[in-house]
């Protein structure tokens, strides 16, 4: 198995996240994304690639840090725009919304059933999210997202599987490969894109997410904190600070 492994692992390390054309990027809320991948989205779309985001939950009790005496669905259209806004600062023109309920809210399967409808209309080589597998990882929406690209990860290339996950009569658009997954807010990185000249950018699109991240406040600066901090580590492995890692895999190694 040593030399499996090591044949396996020199095969995910010849291949470049930059390499690809087509990418979506999979957020379990509004905000998630940015957090997780922000200054490599800012990197991708000056390498000029294809860049979808799709948010899935409405991120309803994103309370804790709000400021504002908001209803719940102020919050939610709230969240909407700053998402749209943070997207299009980082050159995300393509944003969908699943729409599901905050909180763990709704049944998995229609999570299942969302993202493949996107992956079906995107196409995508490859599929970014949170990583479903971090032991201190205990946020629920971020466990289903996660689980369900490795999931559609791998069923997305079995053309009779993947029908399954479409909605009923909805037909699998031919050209669906993808090729890997990537999987970010990891403990075990096996691929970093040097982001120099965009970790700025990644923090500015974060407060533009102001109903959850405004300037100048505690919360906020610590998640900046955990950025600059990750961004360095990162950026010891591969001798430019700054990095961000991901955990990805290729069609060998999902299966």
């Amino acid at each position: 198995m040593g030399l499996t492994r090591t044949i396996v692992n020199l095969a995910i390390k010849n291949q470049k996240i930059e390499s690809f054309n087509t990418y979506l990027f999979v957020g379990p809320h509004p905000d998630d994304i940015e957090i997780g991948a922000g200054a490599t989205v800012s990197k991708l779309i000056k390498l000029k690639k294809k860049v979808v985001f799709l948010i899935c939950t409405d991120g309803r009790f994103g309370r804790d840090n709000l400021k504002e005496d908001l209803s719940e669905e102020q919050l939610i259209e709230r969240r909407k725009e700053e998402s749209i806004k943070s997207a299009s600062y980082l050159g995300v023109c393509d944003v969908r919304f699943l729409n599901l309920c905050d909180g763990n809210n709704y049944k998995y399967e229609d999570l299942l059933m969302g993202i493949a409808s996107i992956i079906n209309d995107v196409k995508p080589d490859i599929i970014f999210g949170p990583d479903p597998d971090v032991s201190s990882e205990c946020h629920k929406d971020h466990l289903n997202v996660g689980n369900a690209i490795k999931e559609l990860g791998n069923f997305a290339n079995y053309k009779d599987i993947f029908a399954h996950y479409l909605p009923k009569d909805t037909l699998v658009n031919n050209g669906i490969d993808v090729k890997a997954i990537a999987l970010f807010m990891t403990n075990k990185p096996n691929k970093f894109v040097r982001t120099y000249g965009h970790f700025k950018k990644q923090i500015n699109a974060l407060y533009i997410h102001s109903s959850q991240y405004p300037k100048n406040d505690k919360a906020t600066n610590a998640v900046v904190l955990y950025l600059k901090v990750r961004a360095v580590e990162y950026g010891f492995r591969t001798f430019c600070i700054p990095s961000e890692g991901f955990r990805m895999m290729n069609r060998t190694r999902m299966h």
